[in-house]
């Protein structure tokens, strides 16, 4: 969310001179889209720079078979003009899984992956967190959605709701490129698929039982922070010698900024996000040293995503937990440990603190004109969203379902996640004595 601009703003805000697509508006673009997010998250200055919103009106609960009619009515009328760019979203990939019944079960026959095993579902289910095994529907275990969505398991009871929930989200992406191809096959149609460029991408991963997470984001962890980008680009992807996947770390907002320059557009100068060159010759540059990522919803994490030795590492810092039971520290070898399961935090000492010093830098480095972090702000108002003001409930919760255990934990604990956030320069930092887990 952009910060407020204050006495020195001008009549137009900055969201609407600075947002994607207000600048591939200035580049001479027609701009479009077709999603309910606005409305689903509050965010209205995401419209920002659209000539056109259209707001498919199911809050995030629109299947594919009520947006793509939407989309293929736009290009009818639009498609065959020059120099448009159209958003779209597709919420299928999101829990709850709702892939018509119809659609079946196209993954009823393949193995789950090799990772998972009922002994790490056992050990979920004696586990916490919201998301959990135990508390898919959050942390007081109620879900609104509970039998109305058969593809989503309410719990992880058994190796039965393990295979419903991975098949389900696999279900929902094979849906969704079902609904992509008609878009294709409508530029296709249209006689303006080799002049269109098409680009896939989404806002976070999905965790699918790492950390005891099934479903949605909780984390600024490997899983959650690797969003796919998948492109075709005449003229660029379909050379031989263009990359495919070159490995390098770049930001989401990099893709933006990409974008822009290739369409004859100027990044504009506010943003942190820097051009890969995505041209005749492919991509043009090797990528960032390292990722400074966040995580503000479910739990408050910064990490830092960068290589060492040839080995591909990510260390996650934890002011506040939302009650998953995390340590303030984790570091993981992801090129080898992609669903994270061993913890090296402890071996690696000296990674971990070089890791966090740079963290922190970064964060100082990016504070401007005197800005709050929103890191502080966020730790300030009670800590994440999703768990603010339930840790007496929960506790509750725990010990009625024989997990009196992780109830003693968060009760008595420390807080030693609550260490420096930070505020604007000068401004003291956010300390265990100025929060509170009870926070209303």
């Amino acid at each position: 969310m952009p910060y407020a601009e204050g006495q020195s703003r001008g009549f137009r805000d900055r969201p609407g001179r600075d947002s994607w697509p207000a600048a591939l508006r200035e580049a001479g673009y027609h701009t479009a889209t077709i999603s309910s997010f606005a409305d689903r998250h509050g965010a209205r200055w995401w419209q920002a720079g659209f000539h056109e919103l259209h707001d498919t009106g199911g809050r995030g609960f629109e299947r594919a078979d009520q947006v793509t009619p939407v989309i293929l009515d736009w290009l009818d009328r639009q498609g065959a003009t020059d120099q448009w760019f159209l958003h779209v979203n597709f919420w299928d990939v999101h829990t709850p899984y709702r892939t018509p019944s119809g659609f079946g079960a196209p993954f009823r026959d393949d193995p789950l992956p090799t990772w998972y095993d009922d002994a790490l579902r056992q050990k979920h289910w004696t586990g916490a967190g919201p998301q959990g095994a135990r508390e898919r529907g959050g942390l007081g275990g109620g879900d609104d959605h509970a039998g109305r969505y058969p593809r989503q398991p309410f719990e992880i009871a058994s190796m039965d709701d393990v295979r419903r929930m991975f098949d389900g989200y696999d279900t929902a992406i094979r849906y969704v490129d079902k609904h992509i191809d008609l878009i294709v096959s409508r530029l296709e149609t249209l006689g303006v698929l080799d002049d269109t460029a098409i680009m896939v991408s989404s806002d976070h991963g999905e965790t699918i039982g790492e950390f005891n997470i099934y479903g949605c984001h909780q984390l600024a962890d490997h899983v959650t922070c690797r969003v796919p980008m998948i492109v075709r680009w005449p003229g660029v992807t379909d050379r031989p010698d263009s990359v495919r996947a070159d490995g390098a770390l770049r930001y989401h907002f990099d893709i933006a900024a990409s974008v822009i320059e290739a369409a004859s557009g100027s990044v504009p100068e506010s943003w942190h996000g820097r051009s890969f060159e995505l041209g005749p010759n492919g991509i043009g540059d090797t990528g960032r040293d390292d990722l400074v990522l966040s995580h503000l919803q479910g739990s408050c994490q910064r990490s830092l995503r960068f290589r060492r030795d040839q080995q591909e590492f990510i260390c996650i810092r934890t002011y506040h937990d939302g009650y998953h039971g995390l340590p303030e520290a984790m570091l993981f070898d992801v090129g080898q440990d992609p669903h994270e399961l061993h913890d090296l935090a402890e071996d690696r000492p000296d990674l971990v603190a070089w890791a966090f010093d740079r963290i922190e830098g970064w964060t100082r480095d990016h504070l401007e004109d005197g800005r709050p972090d929103p890191m502080a702000t966020v730790l300030a108002e009670g800590g994440p969203p999703h768990a603010r003001g339930a840790l007496n409930g929960y506790l509750d919760r725990l010990r009625a379902t024989g997990r009196s255990v992780w109830a003693d934990h968060f009760e008595t604990r420390t807080r030693p996640f609550c260490r420096p956030a930070f505020g604007s320069a000068g401004d003291a930092a956010v300390t265990p004595s100025q929060f509170s887990e009870t926070h209303p």
